[in-house]
Formats: C-alpha cells, sequence, structure tokens
C-alpha cells in the first residue's frame, strides 16, 4: 500500500507516485511542492537528522543573529516531518504486528513526537551550547556535569516540544490544519516550559518576532507567548499554503495567499510598532543620575579568595570613575549600581567593609550592589550558618543597610541541586557538594524595594530577568527593574547575548525602564520601550552614567498578563471547530 501522508490526506510519498521530479525542475513554481516531496520521503534516521538540524538551524532566528526568515523553511519542514511520521496505526503495510508496545510505538501520535523532539534537541542543543563555557572555568570539578549539562538538558527540554507535536498529530487534518494544532499545542508547550520546577523559558520561539526594535513593540500587548503564536503561524503557514497550488497559471491565487500571509502580519507588526516608538523618550526622573559599573573581573579569579580584597578595591575605584575614565568621585550620581555577587564574600559579617561603602556615598547617595549574605540558627561564636542567599542590597551613606532582596528564581545545578536527596541516596553526594547548589530561595511574592527620591525598584538577579509577568508580582507596579547578572560564567559565547535580549523584552513588556549591572557585559540602560540609552559591551571595564526615565502608563500585557495569550489560544481552537465543521 502506498504510504500517505499521515492523517489520510494528500499525495503518497513513495519515491514512485509522490511527484515528476523532472517536471519539478522544469517549473520553479513547483520548488515548494519538490521540497516536499523530498522531506516527507524521508524514513528512519534520515528523517530524523532532517528534524534535528532543521531545529538547530531555527537558532538562528534567535539572538545575537536575528535571522528570523530561516524559519519559513524550517518550521515548515517540521509540520511535513510529523505529517510524514504520524503513519495512520491500522495501515496494513506500515503498522507492525508484533507486540502491544510494537503496535504503540507505531501510533501516529508517537512517531510525531519523536520527530518533534528531536527538532527541538536541536534547537536546544545548538541554542545552549554555550552553558558548556561555564564548566571549563574549573573543569577539575564540573567533569560530571558537563556531559549531563550540555545533552541531558536539551534533551529533557526537547519533552514538551516533543508532546506537542505528538498532540497535534492525533487528529487527521489537512497539512494546513496541522499548523494550526501545531500552533496551539507547541505555544502551549512554551508557556509549561517557562513555568514548571520553577520554568525555563529560555529562547521561547517568540523571541524570533523580538528584532528589530519594531516588531518587539508587540510583546507590548500580548507578551512573549503570545507572539510565539504569532511566529508559528507567520512562519509556519506560508510554504506549507504554497506547496498545496495547483500547478501553473491555476496555483497563482494560492501563492499569492502564501505570499500574504507571510509579510502582512510582519507589516502590521512592523507598523505598530514604529508608531508606539513615535513616542519620544520619557522625561528623566528628577534629581536622579545613576551610574552602572561593570568591573569584568575574570571569572577563574572572582570566587579565590586572594583576590577578594583587590576584586571589592577595584569595584570601589571605578564607582569613582567617570565614563571618560576621570576619577571625579559620585559628583551628580545619586545611585551606583555594582553587577550580581559583586563582592565575593559576605559583606555584612565585615564592618569595614561597610564603613569604606558608606565613606564612598555622599549623603543622598545609595549602592545597590549584588551581595552573598547567611542565615545563622543563634548568636554568638558557636552560631551556625543554615542558610546562603544570593542578594540585592542597598547601601547608604555611613554604611547602613536600607534595602534587600533574596533572589527567587535560583538556577537549578547552579545555585541549587535538584533531587539533592535522591543523589546522596544513589552516591552521587559529590554532585549536590560541588561549588554552587547551596542557596535557598528568597520568600515570594517579589517585594519592592522603596528608597527616598527614587521609584520604587522590580530586583531581578540574573535569569530571574528572563521570565515574564515574574518580574513583577502583586499590586503595586514598579517604577524601574534593576538586573543585576554576572554572564562572566559563559565567556564570549551566545549566552550573555541572549540574556542581555530577554531582559530587554522585559522593558518592553511592563512599559518600565530597566537598568542592568553585569560583571563582565552586556550592561545597559532601557527605557521603558525597550530602546538603549547606554551599554557597556562584552569583556569592557567601566562605567555607564544615565539619567533615569520614567515609566509609561502600564500597556496591556502589564495589566492583564498572559491572559490575551489564553485569548489567542482560544481563538485558535475557534478555527480548529470551524474547520472540522
Amino acid at each position: 500500500m502506498a504510504r500517505t501522508n499521515g492523517a489520510g490526506y494528500g499525495p503518497p510519498m513513495n519515491s514512485a507516485s509522490a511527484l515528476d521530479f523532472r517536471t519539478a525542475r522544469s517549473s520553479w513554481t513547483l520548488l515548494v511542492p519538490l521540497l516536499r516531496a523530498m522531506v516527507t520521503d524521508l524514513g528512519g534516521w534520515r528523517r530524523r537528522a532532517l528534524a534535528f538540524a532543521a531545529g538547530g538551524a531555527s537558532v538562528l532566528a534567535m539572538a545575537p543573529f536575528f535571522v528570523w526568515p530561516v524559519l519559513w523553511l524550517t518550521l515548515p519542514i517540521l509540520v511535513w516531518l510529523i505529517d510524514a511520521a504520524a503513519v495512520p496505526a491500522d495501515d496494513a503495510d506500515m503498522a507492525p504486528k508484533t507486540g502491544r508496545f510494537a503496535r504503540w510505538f507505531a501510533h501516529p501520535a508517537w512517531c510525531a513526537a519523536e520527530i518533534g523532539w528531536w527538532f527541538a534537541f536541536g534547537y536546544f542543543f545548538v541554542g545552549l551550547v554555550w552553558i558548556g563555557e561555564a564548566f571549563f572555568v574549573d573543569i577539575s570539578i564540573y567533569t560530571l556535569l558537563l556531559p549531563v549539562t550540555i545533552a541531558g538538558l536539551p534533551a529533557l527540554l526537547a519533552l514538551f516540544w516533543g508532546a506537542a507535536a505528538g498532540i497535534a498529530a492525533l487528529p487527521k487534518a489537512s497539512t494546513t490544519t496541522r499548523v494550526l494544532l501545531l500552533a496551539a499545542t507547541l505555544s502551549t508547550a512554551e508557556y509549561v516550559r517557562g513555568h514548571i520546577f520553577t520554568g525555563f523559558p529560555w529562547n521561547v520561539l517568540g523571541y524570533a518576532l523580538t528584532w528589530p526594535l519594531p516588531l518587539a513593540q508587540s510583546a507590548a500587548y500580548v507578551g512573549i507567548y503570545g507572539l510565539t503564536i504569532a511566529a508559528i503561524l507567520i512562519f509556519g503557514l506560508p510554504l506549507v499554503i504554497a506547496a498545496a497550488a495547483p500547478e501553473g497559471r491555476k496555483g497563482w491565487p494560492v501563492r499569492l495567499a502564501a505570499l500574504a500571509v507571510a509579510l502582512l502580519p510582519l507589516a502590521a507588526i512592523f507598523a505598530l510598532g514604529q508608531w508606539r516608538l513615535a513616542t519620544p523618550v520619557a522625561e528623566p526622573v528628577a534629581g536622579v543620575r545613576v551610574r552602572i559599573v561593570q568591573p569584568s573581573i575574570p571569572q577563574h579569579e572572582k570566587w579565590l579568595p586572594q583576590y577578594q580584597e583587590r576584586i571589592f578595591e577595584e569595584h570601589m575605584a571605578l564607582s569613582e570613575t567617570d565614563p571618560k575614565g576621570e576619577k571625579n568621585g559620585l559628583a551628580g550620581i545619586t545611585h551606583v549600581i555594582w553587577p550580581e555577587a559583586a563582592m565575593p564574600f559576605l559583606p555584612l559579617e565585615y564592618p569595614v567593609v561597610l564603613e569604606r561603602i558608606g565613606r564612598m556615598l555622599p549623603p543622598e547617595a545609595k549602592l545597590i550592589a549584588g551581595a552573598l549574605r547567611a542565615d545563622y540558627d543563634g548568636t554568638g561564636p558557636a552560631r551556625q550558618r543554615i542558610a546562603h542567599f544570593n542578594s540585592v542590597m542597598v547601601f547608604s551613606n555611613g554604611g547602613g543597610l536600607a534595602g534587600l532582596y533574596d533572589k527567587i528564581h535560583l538556577v537549578p545545578g547552579g545555585e541549587y541541586i535538584p533531587l539533592r536527596g535522591l543523589l546522596d541516596a544513589v552516591c552521587l553526594g559529590r554532585l549536590a557538594r560541588i561549588r554552587g547548589g547551596g542557596f535557598e530561595a528568597g520568600k515570594e511574592p517579589r517585594e519592592l524595594m522603596k528608597l527616598p527620591g527614587f521609584p520604587a525598584i522590580g530586583p531581578l538577579v540574573c535569569y530571574e530577568a528572563i521570565f515574564p509577568a515574574a518580574v513583577v508580582q502583586g499590586p503595586e507596579r514598579p517604577g524601574v527593574l534593576v538586573n543585576l547578572t554576572n554572564d562572566g560564567w559563559f565567556g564570549n559565547s551566545t549566552g550573555p547575548r541572549q540574556h542581555f535580549h530577554q531582559a530587554r523584552i522585559r522593558a518592553v513588556e511592563e512599559g518600565v525602564p530597566l537598568l542592568r549591572s553585569a560583571n563582565n557585559g552586556i550592561s545597559a540602560a532601557f527605557d521603558p520601550y525597550g530602546r538603549i540609552l547606554g551599554t557597556l559591551g562584552m569583556n569592557v571595564k567601566g562605567t555607564l552614567d544615565v539619567a533615569l526615565p520614567a515609566a509609561i502608563a502600564p500597556p496591556p500585557y502589564a495589566r492583564h498578563g498572559d491572559f490575551p495569550f489564553a485569548a489567542g489560544l482560544g481563538l485558535l481552537v475557534l478555527a480548529l471547530l470551524w474547520r472540522r465543521a
């Protein structure tokens, strides 16, 4: 029996009856049907290899490349592979007849899920390969975790996309309808990935529609998950529609429709963004001028005891140095910002450190710094440390502590070890006792830091800036987001650049400025529209002085959260029901 497209529709997919390749070569209008035939005719390891390669190529749509047109090719390939893999279970030639498990593994949903997993494995493997840079800071300690993280994390994250592909293959449907199904299931999978088990919403597919900046303005209306639905439809539908066009002139209306689906939504989103960006930069907050410090401390020196004093002195010296390199104190500066864990010790336990900070700051100035702190089980010399926190501390003139925030979203494997008790039980306790893995999470909801003469601060430590909606919790809205991070672990890779871009989108979503201090880059200041007011590049030691722009009125996403995403899913369901009827 000839093999179909997996949904019971469309042309047979064996090479003898798929397409006349000679005819296809003679007419460019058949290039897309030819491509579809070539993709769907693959089997076995070739099909998996293509899925992996297409997923890996899709990373080009993310920061720092932003070659999002690649998705016009890779997403249709995913759809065609899902259709080809979804072999009907009652196909006499294809469904195995020996054993319940063999038949189960031949089910269309399982076959499609496998393709979705391979595509996602390529996407996350290539997109997250920069994580391996962190282990080479001290490979003797992190040897055991390197292969687990480089391959294991992408394999785990790929399960979400695999499940989405499997569910999308369950109903019998045309290939065009399959794109609508995938838009619903894959965007839901991305949402779940961003929330379950503390979440890891890195390189959510919607980021493909956030560059250039006019495109990113739609995040203020629908958020990054709403943009994920839009990205799947805009990039997934055009080639799928074009592949169904009849030959010759009769197919031109269909081809023009495919072109319209590709370009008109993008043009509308871009025009909306241009209109929004026509708003001038907001007036700065009166009486506030911020100095962002980027010390660019080498990561292999950061935590060595012999460098602690030198690192502290470098931060102090830079704080009194303007962007031109002139050491003029803090004249005109009201707030200084240091990066995450700027002081590689527990500053609250060193009165001399607090005294030095207090002497540096003018009477009304404040230092916002990343630092570590500990809780104890009592007082006196016999007390024991029972918890460590990765914190944001605010110091005032005199060295007093004027504000404190403990990081809530800890990095799995870096700041805490998941299933630590299980690791001890199976004699892998060493993994739970290496550097990192020793922090406690702060208490939710995230509380704003309120300082006299300064807008309420929404503090974000490291990758907390990648969590949409979670950057603001509770009824009060911040006037500024302050992101302290240390991306020095990841060298000059794509990781810090992806992190930088995702933090930028939080400013757009919430309609508030964002100030970012990174140990070795990228430090920056953004206005509420995501426009860059100033930046310090990778591996640059220096400072950035900026006036703080005022927040704007809350955009729709700041008011309603992910409701627009839920509404988009509802519209997709209605469209699918209408097509079925």
